[in-house]
């Protein structure tokens, strides 16, 4: 009894493991869908919910961190404990089924560990997608604003000139003693517009900076997605080499039957 409870809550601990593999991978690719704007999904994670469990995020994040852990580090003791045989291919005849039993153990071992592993791996690539694009989105957003006051000192800039050129005609014109009031208004006109065209520097340099930053953010998760690609074609080739391994047995076992039978 006690043998068939340990392993119900192991069997039932792997499938809550791999269906959280699962929704970790469903939710990488629904990031990575290209009609979803960074500043949408900056939206969605500022909604009033996400705010009231914000605060439990961080708790939540170290304990699964801490709980793939120590279920990657069983795995692994569970795949060094199975891969020694213990000399069971000695006494196979008193023990027909043990082999069998033991190679049965180390398959269940290997899939716990890969599953637990990449469940882990993607747990992190979540957590920093998730920074690199509310970080793409704000540099986005203040790019925007950016862009839209350097068109209005532009405009502005333009007004400007377009009056001061007005005030250089009519002070050429004028002979009365108007003049001197027109004057002292073009040098208050002049020195607007010299603090304007620095404000349009300054902002323009803003510009150029938010530009770069989101050429960088953007070249980090190419990078990431990259290396998530290569992962998971890692993962297609070891998963072929285990089925391959697991062809190989079931040929020796075989091989062995008929041996017994003859």
């Amino acid at each position: 009894r006690f043998q068939k409870v340990s392993s119900s809550t192991m069997t039932l601990q792997w499938v809550a493991v791999a269906s959280f593999l699962y929704a970790e991978i469903g939710f990488v690719l629904f990031l990575c869908l290209p009609f979803i704007s960074p500043r949408r999904w900056l939206k969605i994670f500022n909604f009033r919910l996400w705010e009231k469990i914000a605060s439990y995020w961080n708790r939540a994040f170290l304990t699964i961190i801490i709980v793939l852990v120590v279920l990657f580090f069983d795995a692994i003791r569970e795949v060094r404990k199975y891969s020694v045989n213990q000399g069971i291919g000695k006494n196979d005849k008193l023990l027909p089924n043990m082999y069998d039993h033991l190679n049965m153990k180390l398959f269940r071992a290997q899939r716990n560990l890969y599953i637990s592993g990449f469940s882990l791996f993607l747990w992190l690539v979540l957590r920093r997608m998730i920074t690199l694009i509310s970080e793409l989105a704000t540099i986005m957003g203040e790019s925007q604003a950016l862009k839209v006051q350097t068109d209005n000192t532009n405009d502005a800039a333009k007004r400007y000139m377009e009056e001061n050129e007005k005030l250089k005609k009519a002070l050429n014109r004028g002979k009365d003693d108007g003049n001197k009031e027109l004057e002292v208004k073009n040098e208050q006109l002049i020195k607007e517009l010299e603090r304007l065209t620095a404000e349009l520097k300054k902002t323009t340099e803003a510009l150029e900076k938010s530009k770069i930053e989101m050429a960088t953010i953007k070249k980090q998760s190419d990078g990431l997605a990259r290396e998530y690609d290569r992962l998971l074609q890692e993962h297609d080739k070891i998963q072929g080499l285990v089925d391959t391994h697991d062809k190989k047995k079931d040929i020796l076992k075989l091989k062995v039957k008929l041996q017994h039978n003859g």
